[in-house]
């Protein structure tokens, strides 16, 4: 009978604790699961919530140079000439479609843009920064310092401010608007200036001076376009980029030249107030003296000008100046190797009385001449 007791009570616990252990095995993993489904529940929740997305911004970002660019853009054209065919040794060439860039400078049409854009070229046109296209004509221009003025009529969508050029600064801010290469129709560069007062040889007989360098790209195409400064003012006019000496030089970048804005006012108002420029004309043909010329030639000055020809009846002529004199001095400018005969002449106006000292047969004279006008075109 104890027996019996020991083992009931022992099938009892058994019993029991097989109840008690089961109980809470099931409590766990039904706080297991019940945790799972939760989880899942938030997870679900938050990828409806939140569902992958691309994000878009539309913050407009407004700097001093789009609002210049905005602000001049308007006032650029696109030049567009043609070449026309020619006769040679070698045959006919065909006709050439060229192009360059300009810009706007009054309400009622005229346009600024370089001399050699439009040089031997017909049947010009300009293209506007809306695309609309207007037929243009040639007013005027001046060869030595490489501006032109077209006339163009019907309304127009800007106009240009011209700065002044004399307050500028190497390190200040500049850019660039132009057409590159004739497709890239009012393209926008950087850059800064570079220095200022410039020469450089055109390989004619004269030098561009008093020029504008600048980092700011400029390619073929970009000549005749404004340079501006952050104001929104033009201070130059794009005209030529330097790759190298052409001398076996290294390929040079960011040289980029531009004609001052106070020379671009001053020849474009006289050309639009009377219809051309006036060059002061003295009437000789010359031949540039250098130490090499000097020393193939045995001439006795290393530099000056070498009288080839005289104009009849020319302010020259009429001062006494003879085929061979070599001219030695214009007024208060000495020819040398940074003062050209054209760049000293063109110091003076049209009825200005310079004097001029010449070199013949080893004597140096002395003459008073009173400079004649010589137009543009």
């Amino acid at each position: 009978m104890k027996k019996f007791v020991i083992i009931s009570l022992l099938l009892a616990v058994i019993i029991a604790s097989a109840a008690l252990g089961a109980v809470i095995g099931g409590y766990l993993v039904y706080s297991r699961v019940s945790s799972t489904n939760r989880g899942n529940l938030v997870e679900t929740t938050a990828l409806q919530a939140e569902p992958d997305q691309i994000n878009i911004s539309s913050t407009e970002i407004n700097t001093a140079i789009t609002e210049v660019v905005e602000l001049v853009e308007p006032a650029v054209v696109k030049v567009v000439s043609k070449i026309p065919g020619q006769s040679s040794f070698f045959g006919f060439s065909s006709e050439q479609t060229i192009s360059g860039s300009g810009f706007i400078i009054t309400s009622n049409g005229y346009i600024v843009t370089n001399y050699h854009v439009i040089e031997d070229a017909e049947n010009f046109y300009v293209i506007l920064s809306d695309g609309e296209e207007m037929p243009a004509t040639v007013v005027s221009y001046d060869v030595y310092s490489d501006l032109a003025v077209l006339k163009v009529t019907g309304q127009m969508p800007g106009v240009a401010v011209l700065g002044n050029s004399e307050n500028l600064k190497p390190g200040e801010t500049v850019i660039a608007i132009g057409s590159p290469l004739g497709d890239f129709r009012n393209s926008v560069t950087v850059g800064v200036i570079s220095a200022t007062g410039r020469t450089i040889s055109t390989g004619r007989g004269y030098e561009l001076e008093n020029l504008i360098q600048t980092d700011a790209a400029i390619n073929s195409g970009n000549s005749g376009g404004p340079l501006v400064n952050l104001a929104g003012e033009v201070v130059g006019v794009n005209t030529l980029v330097v790759r190298g000496n052409g001398q076996g030089s290294a390929i040079a970048e960011g040289l980029g030249f531009a004609i001052p804005s106070n020379t671009a006012r001053l020849i474009g108002e006289q050309i639009i107030d009377q219809g051309y420029f006036a060059r002061p004309y003295l009437g000789v043909r010359i031949q540039h003296i250098n130490p090499t010329v000097a020393l193939r030639y045995s001439l006795p000055v290393n530099w000056g000008a070498y009288v080839v020809r005289v104009e009849q009846s020319s302010p020259a002529a009429l001062a006494g100046i003879q085929p061979t004199d070599i001219i030695l001095r214009i007024g208060t400018y000495e020819l040398g190797e940074n003062t050209q005969f054209v760049n000293a002449l063109f110091s003076y106006q049209p009825g200005d009385t310079v004097e001029i000292e010449i070199l013949r047969d080893s004597e140096k004279i002395l003459l008073e001449i009173t400079l004649a006008e010589l137009r543009g075109t």
